[in-house]
């Protein structure tokens, strides 16, 4: 009866210990997740460290790493490969190109997720007002200055992003500048912002 009493709670132990330890993985695997982004101008660009440094309007600098996973969107067909063995460019990007970076953060290490190039030479930009929001089907109708309504799929980011700036209810107020791709003739949205 002694040793069952013992092996219960030795049991039971295990079992509390090893919930404890599925919880903590969790949170920690959940707050690595969390994508944050950063709209600004390349100050400094780093290729032997895959480092670039963006510098946003109101003057503060983030650092953010390049790894193998790191998509960059709007960069010129074929620069990649030329690019790596420039001095001045990285991925087709170079210093003073604007960009917004999407980035996990570890620390204090920020780790680029995906990085927009922005401008004549990047993805677009429209600015306008949000006429509708479908978060569950990750579209965004936006109504621009001339009248005309464009919807957008939302990538994975810009999905995420809906939810941060834009609160429910006030959708049809709000006045965004969305960045986005189009394949296609499909427009996706990559990023927005309130102006």
């Amino acid at each position: 009866m002694k040793n069952i009493a013992l092996k219960n709670v030795g049991l039971k132990n295990i079992v509390t210990v090893s919930l404890l330890l599925l919880l903590l993985s969790a949170l920690g695997w959940a707050a690595e997740d969390v994508v944050s982004a950063v709209h600004g101008t390349i100050t400094k660009l780093d290729s032997g460290t895959k480092t670039i440094v963006v510098k946003t309007a109101d003057g503060t600098e983030h650092t953010i790493k390049f790894v193998g996973k790191t998509t960059v969107h709007g960069a010129k067909a074929g620069v990649h490969e030329t690019a790596m063995g420039a001095e001045d460019t990285f991925h087709g990007l170079k210093e003073g190109s604007e960009v917004v970076a999407h980035y996990t953060e570890k620390g204090a290490e920020k780790t680029a997720v995906e990085i927009d190039n922005i401008g004549k030479d990047g993805i677009k930009s429209v600015d306008g007002t949000i006429t509708h929001i479908d978060r569950a089907g990750k579209t965004v109708a936006v109504k621009t200055a001339d009248g005309t309504e464009e919807t957008f799929k939302l990538s994975g980011h810009a999905a995420a992003d809906a939810g941060k700036d834009i609160a429910k209810g006030t959708e049809k107020t709000t006045k965004v500048t969305v960045y986005y791709t189009e394949e296609a003739g499909k427009k996706t949205a990559h990023f927005f912002e309130k102006i």
